[in-house]
C-alpha cells in the first residue's frame, strides 16, 4: 500500500519504520532531516511538505505533538487538505475529541475522510508493534487501512463518530498518568518510612497495586535514576489536561482528574516540558525530602 507519513518523532519514527518493513511504500515528511534519513535508507521517498505528501498518495498518516501542529498540518496553509490525491487522513496524534471533530469537518469539505487513530503503549510498543490502536471513522474506510494499522499493534474499532477514539485515548492516558503519580507518592512514603524502594516495587507487582508504572516505569527508568522512559512531560500534561476538559464539558465527576492534573502541571513547571514524564517522581521526592532508588547521597 502507498502511505504518506508525517511526523517522524519518538512515536512516528518507529511506526513508519514498521510500515516500511512490512512492505508498504512510504512518502515521508518531517521538519528534521535526521528523522527522515532512517526511512530513506529503507526506501521511503521524501516530500517537501504535508501538501506534497497528500499530492502523492491517497492515504496519509500523521503523528504530531500538539493540537496546533495537528490542525496546521491537516488544514493549514500547505497542509494535507490541499493535496491532489489524498482520500483519507489517519491522525495518530492525541488531539482530544473536539479538535478531531473540527479537523474532520474541515477535511470533509474537500471530500477527505478523517480516521481518528490515537495509539497507546509508548515508544517501546511502537518499535515492537504492540500498541493499542484506537480507531473511529467510517467503517468502509477503516476496512481499507486496517491491515496497515495492524502492524502497529492490536486494532480496536471504537465507533463511527469523529473523536470517539480520542475520548478512549484520553481515558486510557489519564489512568496511566494517575498510576504514575500515585505510585510515586506511595513509594516515596514508604522510603521515607524506611522501606526499600526496590522491595516495595516487587511487593506491589506481586499484589493488587500493580500497574504499568510499577511494572515497567519504576524498574526501567526510576529506580536506576535514568529518567529516560521516552515520553515527554509536556505530552503527558497535554493528555491529562484534554481529559480533564472533556470530563468538564460532559459534566461528569473530575475531582481525581483535577488532582492528577495539578501534579503534572507542577512537574512541567519544575522540570520543563522536554523532561521525561517519569520526572514526576523528582517532584514528589523534592516535596518529601526523600530519594527513591539509585544513589541516595
Amino acid at each position: 500500500m502507498e502511505i504518506g507519513f508525517i511526523g517522524l518523532g519518538n512515536m512516528g519514527g518507529p511506526m513508519a519504520r514498521r510500515l516500511a518493513e512490512a512492505g508498504h511504500k512510504l512518502v515521508v515528511y518531517d521538519t528534521r532531516n535526521d528523522a527522515v534519513a532512517p526511512l530513506v535508507a529503507l526506501g521511503a521517498q521524501v516530500a517537501s511538505s504535508p501538501q506534497d505528501v497528500a499530492d502523492r498518495v491517497e492515504t496519509v498518516m500523521a503523528s504530531l505533538p500538539s493540537l496546533q501542529i495537528s490542525e496546521k498540518v491537516a488544514t493549514g496553509e500547505g497542509g494535507v487538505i490541499h493535496g491532489k490525491r489524498v482520500k483519507r487522513y489517519i491522525d495518530l496524534s492525541t488531539t482530544g475529541a473536539s479538535m478531531a471533530a473540527k479537523i474532520a469537518a474541515d477535511l470533509a469539505k474537500k471530500n477527505i475522510v478523517q480516521i481518528d487513530c490515537p495509539v497507546s503503549g509508548g515508544v517501546g510498543g511502537a518499535a515492537k508493534g504492540t500498541l493499542a490502536v484506537m480507531v473511529s471513522g467510517p467503517q468502509a474506510e477503516i476496512d481499507q487501512v486496517k491491515d496497515a494499522l495492524g502492524v502497529f499493534g492490536t486494532v480496536f474499532v471504537i465507533g463511527g463518530k469523529p473523536g470517539m477514539a480520542q475520548t478512549m485515548k484520553l481515558a486510557n492516558n489519564f489512568l496511566s498518568a494517575a498510576a504514575m503519580a500515585a505510585t510515586a507518592e506511595a513509594v516515596a512514603m514508604g522510603v521515607k518510612a524506611g522501606l526499600d524502594a526496590s522491595l516495595m516495587i516487587d511487593v506491589i507487582n506481586a499484589g493488587s497495586g500493580r500497574s504499568r508504572a510499577s511494572d515497567q516505569k519504576f524498574p526501567q527508568s526510576i529506580l536506576p535514576r535514568t529518567f529516560n522512559y521516552g515520553f515527554g512531560t509536556a505530552l503527558m500534561l497535554k493528555d491529562v489536561r484534554l481529559c480533564f476538559e472533556e470530563a468538564k464539558s460532559l459534566h461528569v465527576s473530575n475531582e481525581v482528574m483535577h488532582a492528577v492534573l495539578d501534579q503534572w502541571e507542577a512537574t512541567n513547571t519544575e522540570y520543563g516540558g522536554d523532561s521525561d514524564f517519569t520526572s514526576i517522581v523528582k517532584l514528589i521526592e523534592k516535596r518529601g525530602g526523600v530519594v527513591v532508588g539509585g544513589d541516595k547521597k
